[in-house]
């Protein structure tokens, strides 16, 4: 045998006959995963995609051809109906119960996937997905098996801040995209600070021609340089309305938030009337908490507020609507003639616990909430809202820790966990000596102690166990300014927050997490999609 025929072997591409495993070992874990007896199904002989049901069926199916030509190289045309040739089969069961949930049945005619919605067989097509490997088709088995899975809760979110640093709208549905690879249902959208105002409303235009963009940004940590360029930018209402129905193809739902009564400083630039001191003003260029809020003495701010929640609402069909209520210092409302006047004319009272003004800012929310739920929609607030006096209807995102989430689980408020120690995803994944490159806000949340998150832990009572309705993780963006930053801070993190928002808590295992994680690599590799490293030393 010539030499040079020897070193072609050696080097030429794996024959088309040799046989991968496609490997159901994903991310999250499925709650049930058992082997059957029997031949596995070669992909290659996959005929079609067909599904039965309505559009939403139908783009499932177009789902799922795509995300197997990605993998395979193989295109599989998405038929209706059913179909006696070798195919993966997409139908609608309706003895499932769980409305999220769904069954994978793999023998060697085929697989079916189905559930009692098409969200359900949705999440059943990103487990196949994720369980395929990245082959030529024809060398793909999947094995036979029967798959029984449902989520944990059924909040299942990520956060995304746009007014710190601003990002374009092909930046968000890239962001949308992950979310719904890892089975999340929520997209937390911050899209007003300090720092700018991302959507425009109508009555009050000044708020994106002004609020939008600031003359200069700080340099580091409010080191007291700056950059002076002019920065920010909006979206149009034509844009926000494209990105919830891109979201909602993925069954995720937009939660918008309209930070107040702080963190308004870029609305006061622009509408300084609205402020206890009528300024001036300016769009802020620190990251930080500050003292010029809405003034709660003045009428015209609530008259505000109610059009951006018309406008809000307009966009955003969602349930819940969030309305902050975070770091809003009160240094302004003990000033403030009118302030005062309100807190006289409600008989507010400070006790051992609250100030005059803690209850100023209850009203101020309880008002907010009252407006909403007039139109239909609900109030979600960060946990400062429990020095307030809300009412029990508010849903409490706790931030500051589990503590004040977990007293408000057993007050009878629902509750999302999102504690800065497990879930701020602009915190660091590696410790402090790693800590050169890149400059980020601080902090230490690395990918064990994502996973090791408790929401509802076994200590509070049933009934308030029942109120932990999910959780979400942060990512704050007064250090994060490109997409790939984004995607480094949130991979491979992202993963262990799948886990524990959809994996039963007896079911998880971080050292199977991290092999399985391991494998994801290969989709974040193939998207292009930058993840930290060193987040596995």
């Amino acid at each position: 045998m010539k030499k040079s025929f020897i070193i072609a072997l050696l080097f030429a591409p794996l024959s088309l006959t040799a046989q991968v495993m496609a490997d159901f070992n994903v991310v999250p874990r499925p709650q049930e995963c058992l082997p059957q007896k029997g031949e596995p199904f070669v992909l290659a002989d996959a005929q079609c995609v067909s599904f039965t049901g309505d559009e939403d069926m139908r783009r499932n199916a177009s789902f799922l051809a795509e995300y197997i030509a990605e993998a395979t190289q193989k295109n599989i045309p998405v038929t209706e109906g059913k179909t006696k040739a070798p195919a993966i089969s997409l139908s609608l069961n309706r003895k499932m119960t769980a409305q999220e949930g769904y069954r994978i049945s793999v023998n060697r005619k085929g697989i079916t996937v189905e559930g009692a919605t098409p969200q359900g067989v949705f999440y059943g097509i990103q487990t196949l997905r994720k369980a395929l490997p990245y082959a030529p088709a024809a060398q793909i088995q999947v094995p036979a098996v029967i798959i029984n899975d449902e989520p944990r809760f059924g909040y299942r979110g990520m956060h995304l801040d746009v007014s710190r640093h601003f990002f374009g709208v092909d930046v968000v549905k890239q962001y949308i995209d992950r979310l719904a690879l890892h089975n999340m249902n929520i997209f937390h959208f911050h899209l007003t600070d300090d720092q700018g105002w991302r959507v425009p409303v109508d009555k009050y235009p000044r708020l994106t021609e002004v609020g939008a963009y600031r003359n200069k940004t700080v340099i580091g940590r409010n080191t007291g340089l700056y950059n002076y360029d002019r920065y920010g930018g909006f979206y149009t209402k034509e844009q926000l309305k494209d990105i919830v129905e891109y979201a909602r193809q993925r069954y995720i739902t937009i939660i918008p938030e309209i930070d107040m009564p702080g963190h308004m400083e870029a609305a006061l630039a622009a509408y300084p009337q609205l402020g206890c001191t009528g300024g001036p003003y300016e769009v802020e260029a620190n990251w930080g908490v500050f003292d010029d809020i809405l003034c709660a003495g003045k009428e015209e701010a609530f008259q505000m507020v109610e059009a951006v929640l018309d406008v809000i609402m307009e966009i955003f069909p969602s349930e819940y609507i969030h309305i902050g209520g975070d770091e809003a210092p009160r240094t302004r409302w003990k000033a403030c003639s009118l302030c005062q006047k309100r807190i006289q004319q409600l008989g507010l009272k400070s006790d051992d616990r609250h100030s005059a003004e803690d209850r100023l800012q209850g009203y101020f929310m309880k008002r907010v909430e009252k407006y909403l739920n007039d139109h239909g929609h609900k109030a979600i607030g960060w946990d400062e809202l429990l020095d307030c006096d809300v009412n029990e209807t508010t849903t409490i995102m706790s931030w500051r820790g589990q503590e004040g989430g977990l007293a408000a689980s057993e007050k009878g408020h629902d509750v999302i966990m999102a504690p800065t120690s497990f879930c701020y995803f602009d915190y660091y994944q590696t410790p402090e000596e790693d800590w050169s490159k890149p400059l980020l806000i601080g902090g230490f949340v690395p990918l064990d102690k994502v996973y090791s998150l408790e929401p509802a832990p076994e200590t509070l009572s049933a009934d308030a166990r029942k109120h932990i309705i999910g959780v979400q993780a942060n990512l704050w963006t007064e250090y994060i300014c490109d997409r790939e930053l984004i995607e480094y801070q949130i991979l491979p993190r992202m993963g262990a927050l799948a886990e524990l928002q959809w994996v039963l808590p007896e079911k998880k295992n971080y050292d199977e997490y991290l092999a399985r994680q391991k494998r994801m690599l290969e989709i974040y590799k193939k998207n292009g999609w930058k993840y930290c490293v060193a987040a596995f030393k």
